[in-house]
């Protein structure tokens, strides 16, 4: 609401903003992936925790979403597609429109000069959809398969968690691409199984999973480069503790996705549980924004839930979804 400084409004003014104090100008997106092979994954919008829209049947496995210009696009790994929608404050407008990826297998999403940039599993690439005609112009070949890809508003950063489709977490490697000449400027050896990227100013964060040969025994790891120095930091914290691999930040500190919750994380990569917040045996995923913490818990069967808990750690309200596995959450204001 616009604010109107006129001596004769003012009290009138005052009162409707503190009738209307419980109201949350931010709404959050939860995609859930849905159960594999079932095309049931879907998307839910929320203002506070008033549910304002569900998105049901999305496609296969609805992998990740991001927020851009009052759009959110939506990359759905196992129907192969990129859709997008427009935001409104009632909900998604329907039908939206979608593109093809070619049997890919998109994963994650930025967006950079008016191009969509997303990794894909199966053709080993990041993918460039130009916004302006919704079409996959071109392509940046990977060696190995590509997972994360973040921006610092110039360059775009990609994790490489595996060599082949579906190992061990045999991948090592964190590279530095120029949008311009489509070219890898920079790989760091981060260690096994490099998955989240993290930037915070001149530190990239990285989480890290990979398995033993057999499949039986998950490893966990963090990494840490500095981008003034090129100096990696690398920490694996063996299979005993259980990570999840999401990194967020939270009153200008670290955290990241550890026995059921999130926790700090230092520059020396070592986890402060003493300070985690949340402990849910089921968790799935975690994100974070405008102070708010969000935890989604699953089982496998929805409905499935999203804890959001407020800074400090207090449990604010829960949110139920139509769907299984809570995955990727993204953030939108109304212009």
């Amino acid at each position: 609401m616009k604010k109107i400084t006129f001596l004769s409004f003012l009290l009138c003014i005052s009162c409707e903003e503190e009738t209307n104090s419980d109201q949350n100008s931010e709404f959050l997106f939860v995609a859930s992936e849905g159960n594999y092979g079932d095309s049931n994954g879907s998307i839910t919008m929320f203002n506070g925790n008033e549910k304002i829209h569900t998105l049901e049947n999305v496609g296969d496995v609805v992998q990740s979403i991001l927020v851009h210009d009052d759009k959110l696009f939506v990359a759905v790994n196992n129907s192969h597609l990129i859709k997008r929608f427009t935001i409104t404050e009632t909900g998604l407008q329907l039908p939206g429109i979608q593109v093809s990826t070619q049997n890919s297998g998109p994963r994650e999403m930025v967006v950079l000069d008016g191009n969509l940039y997303f990794t894909n599993w199966f053709s080993k690439d990041i993918k460039v959809l130009n916004l302006t005609t919704f079409s996959i112009e071109e392509s940046i070949s990977i060696d190995g398969v590509p997972e994360d890809i973040i921006t610092d508003g110039k360059d775009l950063w990609v994790s490489i968690p595996s060599v082949d489709i579906y190992d061990q977490g045999y991948g090592t490697s964190v590279v530095k691409i120029n949008p311009i000449t489509k070219a890898i400027e920079e790989s760091y050896e981060v260690g096994n199984g490099p998955q989240n990227l993290l930037l915070d100013g001149e530190k990239l964060w990285v989480s890290r999973t990979f398995y033993s040969s057999d499949w039986s025994t998950a490893y966990f790891g963090s990494s840490l480069i500095d981008l003034n120095t090129k100096e990696v930091e690398i920490k694996t914290y063996g299979a005993g503790m259980i990570c999840g691999g999401n990194l967020l930040k939270l009153n200008n500190q670290v955290y990241r996705t550890v026995d059921g919750g999130i926790a700090p994380i230092d520059q020396n990569l070592d986890i402060n549980l003493s300070l985690k917040i949340g402990s849910y045996g089921s968790l799935y995923s975690a994100s974070s924004s405008n102070q708010n913490i969000y935890l989604g818990r699953s089982d496998g069967v929805a409905p499935d839930s999203v804890f959001v808990h407020d800074e400090n750690g207090n449990l604010q309200h829960n949110l139920m979804l139509e769907s299984a596995y809570p995955g990727d959450y993204e953030f939108w204001e109304p212009n």
